[in-house]
């Protein structure tokens, strides 16, 4: 037999996947197990989002859909962009419709990326970065942030990772997995490389509503100099609990758009009919419904930061966005692999290791908020019991 694709066999699978299938034959074999190993909401759909979505199949919205969107979700998201983004040179021509954001971070790269391009992508870093940069047959470039610096961006730091085949950079704030929620300083500095540099960035805003205490998302693409380079990736999945309807979005300039639609009409074709207009109620309805998930991820994130305090051997950095904890174990030996391990055999906790975001994530677990209170309470207790012990 003639061999299989040395691209696709270049990328391993998804770590958080992985370990979430670890949670799920765990619990399948009877065990008492907290599996905070993924990223999904633990609530469920807000109910006019619901019924906007059965409308639609009760009308007959079931047949091939406009494959960049209907226009009814475009004009949506021009408005959205508008009136919380600050974002106003976004038309629809300029926007592509998804199934799902992580969709539109590949499709985004389809339409930059040739063979050999450079990629900076800020380590720690989703899971998926690299691998989609890889299946491109582009190279990702690593910019280390350090937790003993919360994460910080420079443009120092930046510069120092910046080459002649240096094509583009991959910001996401709110972050996942640190929690970080850029400053106004880190903005400034990502626009100052990408200018002096002339890089596209990709900014990848899944998380802006879920942000906490005083923190301030600010759009990349709303910046002096930024709107012909940065490509918005955004969705529904994490603000709206919409996990399951696989919806997402990209925006920016028409030329990479242009590309993205044609890459999309080739593969995924687009997503399904009835979940857009599902997206049109979300974007277009009340949004008290997202306030007060985030409320509560708020109660929880105090909750977990507060009792980690109190455990020795962790050090956890402030969570100011998303719905993860990123903490460090500072009195074992152990890689992030084996500490998360280790926490599933003898505690029956299931989290990521750092080192699947990342060499700067090593020593670190990733563990989701996004999950009942009362497994949190499981967790916490659990974690005190073991992770003096490791």
């Amino acid at each position: 037999m003639k061999p299989l694709s040395t691209t696709v066999q270049s990328v391993p699978p998804s770590p958080t996947t992985m370990m979430m299938q670890r949670g799920r034959e765990l619990r399948m074999a009877g065990k008492d197990v907290v599996n905070l190993a993924g990223g999904e909401p633990d609530f469920d759909t807000p109910q006019h989002i619901i019924e906007a979505g059965i409308r639609a199949i009760e009308a007959g919205d079931t047949h091939y859909p406009p494959a960049f969107g209907t226009p009814a979700l475009l004009d949506a998201i021009v408005n959205k962009l508008k009136r919380e983004n600050n974002v106003h040179h976004i038309t629809p021509a300029q926007i592509m419709v998804t199934p799902g954001a992580k969709w539109a971070l590949f499709a985004a790269l389809a339409a930059l990326l040739d063979p050999g391009d450079d990629v900076m992508i800020l380590d720690p870093s989703w899971v998926s970065y690299a691998p989609m940069i890889l299946l491109h047959r582009g190279n990702p470039a690593r910019v280390p942030l350090s937790g003993k610096d919360h994460f910080r961006v420079t443009a120092d730091l930046l510069e120092q990772y910046v080459t002649p085949r240096t094509k583009a950079l991959m910001v996401n704030s709110p972050n996942n997995p640190t929690g970080r929620v850029l400053t106004r300083a880190e903005i400034d500095a990502i626009v100052y490389v990408a200018l002096q540099h002339d890089l596209y960035v990709i900014s990848d805003e899944i998380y802006e509503h879920i942000i906490y205490d005083d923190h301030v998302h600010y759009s990349l693409a709303a910046e002096p100099g930024m709107a012909e380079r940065t490509i918005i990736v955004n969705g529904f999945s994490k603000a709206y609990a919409m996990t399951g309807w696989r919806l997402g979005w990209m925006a920016g300039p028409e030329p990479i758009v242009k590309l993205a639609r044609v890459y999309q009409t080739h593969s995924a074709q687009s997503a399904a009919s009835f979940t857009m207009a599902a997206g049109v109620a979300a974007l277009n309805g009340p949004q008290e419904c997202v306030k007060e998930m985030v409320a509560v991820y708020d109660q929880r994130r105090r909750m977990v930061l507060d009792a980690f305090e109190e455990i020795p051997g962790i050090e956890c950095p402030p969570v100011e966005g998303a719905f993860y904890v990123f903490p460090r174990f500072t009195q074992t030996r152990k890689s992030s692999l084996e500490i998360t391990q280790a926490l599933i055999d003898e505690a029956l906790v299931v989290g990521t290791p750092g080192s699947a975001f990342g060499p700067a994530g090593e020593g670190h677990v990733r563990f989701s908020i996004a999950e009942r209170t009362q497994d949190l309470e499981k967790m916490l207790e659990r974690m005190a019991k073991v992770v003096p012990t490791l």
